[in-house]
């Protein structure tokens, strides 16, 4: 029964230590939400931002130099 046990032991030990995947895995998804909250943000400031420089620029194309 000892021998089982160690046996088992041996065999899931080095995969139980091995978390360089699972972290990538959560960089990965970590980077994906941050892209995902920047494009987002992005689309949503757009409009508004297209508007602020179209106005500005109206403005300056009306001042005589």
């Amino acid at each position: 029964m000892t021998n089982l046990l160690i046996t088992l032991q041996a065999f899931f030990s080095p995969r139980r230590d091995n978390e360089r995947g699972v972290t990538a895995v959560e960089y990965g998804l970590m980077v994906a939400f941050i892209a995902g909250a920047i494009i987002a943000g992005a689309q949503a400031l757009g409009g508004n931002l297209d508007g602020l420089f179209q106005s500005a620029a109206d403005y300056i194309a009306t001042i005589n130099f």
